[in-house]
């Protein structure tokens, strides 16, 4: 189809500022963090935080603007989007693979400097069927509910489609809402010896996921209260859907290992 670089079956992308802005905001946003911890100060991580609040808006602004009402999302393109989505996601896995190895090597041979058991001495775990199975139902009333929504999207009923993803989205606040009641009553922190640092940076990143994902459902359901999306061109979505899974499957793997099996 006809674009900005001639006849094409894929999709060439415009040449575009934000993947220079998004690369120096997080930068800021990395550094202002170790800024914050050393000399407590915040005034880099705000900016870096706003810079790339800002940067994600308006990238997405023309993401959306290509796809929705440039046309430039074809059958192909969106074969390409999927693909790139399943090996973000893969890479994901992987990322997530080096906290459970890291668990599991410190909680199946606990050395002598912890007291050879786990969790160590004097430590006392989360007991897994408070909280913790709390959010796992969450969670597992999620995944039902950003289904039902896309069922919903592609059998185009869109009153059902808002009502099923804000759901979706409120359950996913009210997740995060109790992870941080749950750090916030926690007998231990993440300088209380390799169990307090590998419960905290694993649950930690996941709970980060969260966010993320939730942020990728409240922009899909502005999208979809613009009527953006229909029953055959809805890949927006189903790329937040496929990601809100994959963050609910890895929430099981760290409640059974972590709460449940290392507490």
């Amino acid at each position: 189809m006809p674009s900005s670089h001639g006849y094409h079956a894929y999709h060439l992308v415009d040449m575009s500022p934000w993947p220079l802005t998004g690369s120096v905001s997080t930068m800021m946003l990395t550094t202002g963090l170790v800024k914050w911890f050393h000399q407590f100060n915040m005034d880099l991580l705000l900016l870096g935080v706003l810079a790339t609040i800002l940067t994600m808006i308006q990238w997405w602004r023309d993401a959306t603007r290509e796809g929705t009402y440039q046309g430039l999302h074809t059958q192909v393109v969106m074969k390409g989007l999927r693909w790139g989505m399943i090996l973000f996601i893969v890479s994901e896995v992987l990322f997530f693979f080096s906290f459970f190895w890291a668990f599991f090597h410190s909680s199946l041979s606990p050395t002598i400097e912890i007291g050879t058991c786990w969790p160590p001495v004097g430590t006392q775990p989360f007991n897994p069927f408070k909280i913790p199975l709390l959010n796992t139902t969450i969670l597992l009333s999620s995944g039902a509910t950003v289904t039902w929504a896309h069922h919903a999207i592609t059998s185009s009923n869109r009153s059902e489609a808002i009502q099923s993803l804000a759901l979706t989205i409120f359950l996913g606040l009210y997740f995060s809402a109790l992870q941080a009641f749950e750090y916030a009553e926690a007998s231990f922190t993440i300088a209380d010896s390799v169990y307090g640092s590998t419960f905290f940076v694993a649950t930690s990143f996941r709970g980060l996921h969260v966010i993320i994902g939730t942020s990728f459902l409240a922009i899909c359901f502005y999208r979809l209260y613009k009527c953006h999306f229909s029953s055959d061109h809805h890949f927006g979505f189903e790329a937040a859907a496929w990601y809100w899974h994959f963050v609910d499957i890895v929430w099981l793997f760290l409640y059974i290992f972590i709460y449940w099996w290392g507490g």
